[in-house]
């Protein structure tokens, strides 16, 4: 077992789906398999789900296929998301875990009023660094090999608004600058800010995680910090 950092190009072990589908059902969420080879779960509440689609191969982000889509609604009854979230594998799991814990401690899919501004202090606050170019919208790693800025919404992305020039956060990493991304993550425009910046705060944390394999396109950047 390697301890490495940092953890935004640690990748996902393989065990992507074990690690959140654990941590699901850790929150109490119930889980229901899909006609389509998926695995659905939802929370207590009946207002936030999550859908482990990569053996559907529903469509691709940054040439990578999405393998969790994590989604809102306004009521339990409701047909339509408020908001959807998407992320391929190798996304370090450690942040899509407290991520989930955010959204299961959050009070409704609508709530948290914090602005932009609180997913960069997220960032800033781990040593990331705001792009020159776009201070408000844009922060990288201090290596350069990670971003999550505020973009123009990739297509498939579903929100509740249905206007088509809305913007939400996006997240990516490239170990090797024009070599393809690790893993992508994309938020829809109406996902409150104070959970993404959840997601932020992990992606940047200095501990160490723990992995069995390593990716290969991050061979020189990552920094084993002990072996067990």
């Amino acid at each position: 077992m390697y301890w490495v950092t940092p953890r935004h190009l640690a990748g996902d072990d393989g065990v992507l789906a074990e690690r959140i589908c654990d941590a699901l059902a850790g929150l109490g969420w119930r889980m229901w398999p899909t006609s389509r080879h998926t695995l659905l779960y939802v929370s207590p509440d009946g207002l936030y789900g999550a859908e482990w689609i990569l053996a559907a191969y529903p469509f691709e982000l940054g040439g990578l296929p999405v393998a969790w889509q994590l989604s809102a609604r306004p009521h339990a009854t409701s047909v339509m998301t408020e908001w959807n979230a998407y992320f391929t594998a190798d996304v370090p799991y450690e942040a899509l875990a407290d991520l989930l814990v955010a959204i299961d401690a959050n009070e409704a899919p609508d709530t948290g009023f914090a602005g932009p501004e609180t997913v960069l202090n997220a960032l800033s606050a781990r040593g990331w660094i705001r792009d020159v170019d776009r201070p408000r919208t844009a922060a990288m790693d201090p290596g350069f090999s990670s971003s999550v800025s505020l973009e123009m919404m990739p297509p498939l992305i579903q929100d509740a608004d249905p206007r088509s020039d809305l913007v939400g956060w996006q997240a990516w990493a490239e170990p090797v600058l024009g070599a393809p991304y690790l893993w992508c993550a994309s938020f829809s425009a109406s996902i409150p800010h104070d959970l993404v910046a959840a997601f932020a705060s992990s992606l940047a944390s200095p501990a160490p995680v723990p992995r069995r394999t390593l990716p290969k396109s991050a061979e020189g950047r990552l920094s084993v910090v002990r072996r067990s």
